[in-house]
């Protein structure tokens, strides 16, 4: 994840990026990426000092903000990328960082190099499940359940004000499939990511024995 954050500047559209409101911290994927490696940073400093409750119920509370989230992106950018790729990913042929259009006649994109793309895309989710499953209790029904629903709303709410937000400066949204879709269909998408989240979380607390 650390490997991630600082290939960030070696994407094609890198330097586009950083000059738009919001920078790389338009995309969901880079704010997972944060959460993600600041969970994973806090559950090794819990292991190293053990005497220190606090650390570990932090870390607790910020796991439950990091899995649901990396688990979003992963569905979404995994299920885009193998059957509709031009809703996720940029068009390469153009000066200017517009959406490619859903046609057979597509420009090339702009793809990630595999190493980065599993490193923004699959190492932290996959790294969340692990040290759950592997280090941590289950958390309490009552915890899991308002408490789940609790940071699930907040963060939709976060991330779906943030990106609008960005894309009334920028005239564009960092992910094709939103430049793509009218207000309400953008609304429909964050909530149905949301409850995805949520449901996501709700799972991996239920099947942790």
């Amino acid at each position: 994840m650390t490997y991630a954050w600082f290939e960030l500047d070696s994407l094609p559209h890198s330097t586009l990026v950083q000059q738009q409101k919001g920078g790389h911290f338009q995309f969901l994927t880079i704010q997972g990426l944060v959460v993600a490696w600041l969970t994973m940073v806090l559950s090794l400093s819990a292991d190293v000092f053990p005497s220190i409750k606090a650390i570990r119920k932090v870390k607790r509370a910020l796991f439950m903000i990091a899995m649901p989230l990396a688990a979003v992106i992963s569905a979404i950018y995994w299920g885009l990328i193998l059957f509709m790729p031009h809703l996720i990913l940029r068009a390469s042929e153009k000066e200017e960082w517009q959406p490619a259009t859903a046609t057979s006649d597509l420009p090339g994109l702009l793809r990630v190099p595999i190493k980065l793309d599993l490193a923004l895309h699959a190492i932290p989710g996959t790294a969340l499940i692990f040290d759950f499953f592997l280090f941590e209790v289950k958390y309490a029904k009552n915890t899991a359940r308002y408490g789940g629903a609790v940071i699930a709303t907040l963060a939709g709410i976060w991330y779906s004000c943030w990106v609008e937000y960005c894309a009334s400066y920028n005239k564009i949204f960092p992910y094709p499939f939103l430049t793509f879709n009218p207000f309400p269909i953008r609304v429909a998408i964050y909530f149905a990511a949301s409850s995805f989240s949520y449901l996501v979380f709700q799972v991996l607390n239920w099947v942790h024995p």
